[in-house]
């Protein structure tokens, strides 16, 4: 059988694209929500309910799918996560009220949220130590382009043929992925039958740092999701992605609405701004990985090269954060946007290989999906805060966003320890 040479790379493009698609689907209610509001009589409370379904259906979908995925495997976790978040979306058309879209909106973020542990399970599977963090750069930056293309393609749908009709538009897109997806993954590494003999040794001997190489048995500790929860590496996972996450989703749920009202945007006008910021973060993905795997090419430590990366992406997020809430004018504005998204995936694409870095087997998409229930919770409760701190000005969103990224600093100082594989103690 041909061999097929950098396999890896064309496995981490396909669940790139599938992030692609991802975003563009969850992005699409957003951007033609004035339009939408306004055709079924509905505020922003309204929006923030509808959100609500999403994200506890988010919260849940992240620790079922980790889960999932260490079951039955990312081939057939990714189908079934598309699947449902396809057939959602297409649904999305009929909605007539909050219930409706509630509902709908529930299943999408179930479905939805599949793709982040299944993204973290394959790059610990496919990649080495030294290139995770810009695999995971690589996937990232799939949810930064679909930001950037969803907003003008939503528009531009939307203007053209209505809200109900791009719904069942984009939901084609996730039925299409699953074709090459079927074809491409067939196994992992280990036993999959394109893969050169070069790059599977490549990829299996570097899937522990190479200081502990040496070290056998300890290496593969795989504990049970009861038996993670008592690791303060955990929780500095679980606590940082609580932190961290919310800030990245202010911008994802409400910068339409922001522009809508701080300047009074209409949907085209939203098409034409809201994809800016999502430049610099998609720049940010791939600057974060890169940078870390230079790093550990020159000799760092998966543990200094790793933190030093989230510190400086923390470190870059928070004077633009301060400084936008004083934004005069919408391109000032979406151009501060851009650094704080730019410096929040610099950081988040390394905090979402911490996982794989701490733990293997079975054990990565579990605390993945633990992590990113303790995300979307965080986003839930910053979700009903905005409408709230909102009313006259968007100026405490903002602070919000800055008070958050300390927080996550905090976790992984206190809880983090040293980044390395984590030993099975005598006790356990």
């Amino acid at each position: 059988m041909k061999k097929v040479k950098g396999l890896r790379w064309l496995v981490v493009s396909l669940v790139g694209l599938a992030t692609v698609i991802n975003y563009i689907d969850r992005n699409a209610l957003a951007v033609m929500w004035p339009g939408i509001a306004e055709d079924l009589g509905m505020g922003k409370e309204d929006y923030a309910l509808i959100l609500s379904f999403f994200m506890i259906a988010y919260a849940i979908g992240q620790t079922a799918f980790g889960k999932i995925f260490d079951q039955v495997g990312t081939r057939v976790g990714f189908l079934l996560s598309i699947v449902i978040w396809s057939a959602s979306i297409a649904l999305h058309a009929v909605a007539k009220s909050v219930l409706s879209f509630g509902i709908f909106r529930f299943t999408l973020g179930f479905g939805e949220a599949g793709n982040w542990p299944g993204a973290t399970k394959s790059n610990a599977e496919w990649f080495p130590v030294k290139e995770r963090a810009l695999a995971q750069g690589i996937f990232n930056s799939g949810a930064s382009l679909g930001a950037v293309i969803s907003a003008p393609i939503i528009a531009w749908l939307y203007v053209s043929i209505g809200w109900q009709a791009t719904f069942v538009i984009i939901a084609a897109l996730g039925l299409i992925w699953i074709i090459p997806w079927l074809i491409v993954y067939k196994s992992s590494p280990d036993t999959h039958p394109w893969i050169t003999e070069e790059e599977r040794a490549y990829i299996l001997k570097g899937q522990k740092p190479e200081q502990e190489a040496s070290v056998q048995s300890t290496d593969d500790y795989a504990p049970s999701l009861s038996q993670l929860l008592k690791h303060k590496q955990s929780w500095a996972v679980i606590l940082m992605r609580f932190f961290i996450d919310p800030v990245w989703w202010l911008f994802v749920s409400w910068l339409p609405i922001y522009l809508a009202d701080q300047f009074g945007f209409d949907v085209k006008q939203i098409g034409l701004f809201a994809w800016v910021p999502y430049v610099g973060a998609a720049m940010g993905s791939l600057f974060g990985g890169w940078l870390v795997g230079l790093w550990l090419r020159k000799g760092w430590s998966v543990n200094k090269a790793r933190k030093s990366v989230i510190y400086l992406g923390c470190l870059i997020m928070l004077p633009p954060l301060v400084m936008t809430a004083y934004a005069a004018t919408p391109l000032i504005a979406v151009l501060l946007i851009a650094v704080i998204l730019f410096g929040f995936q610099v950081a988040i694409g390394n905090i979402q290989t911490l996982p794989s870095d701490y733990f293997s087997g079975k054990s990565v998409g579990s605390l993945a999906g633990v992590s990113g229930s303790a995300a979307v919770l965080g986003v839930l409760i910053t979700t009903w805060i905005v409408p709230v701190i909102t009313v006259t000005s968007y100026v405490p969103f903002f602070v919000l966003g800055a008070a958050l990224v300390p927080m996550a600093l905090l976790s992984l100082g206190l809880l983090g320890g040293k980044i390395t594989p984590i030993k099975k103690s005598v006790s356990q």
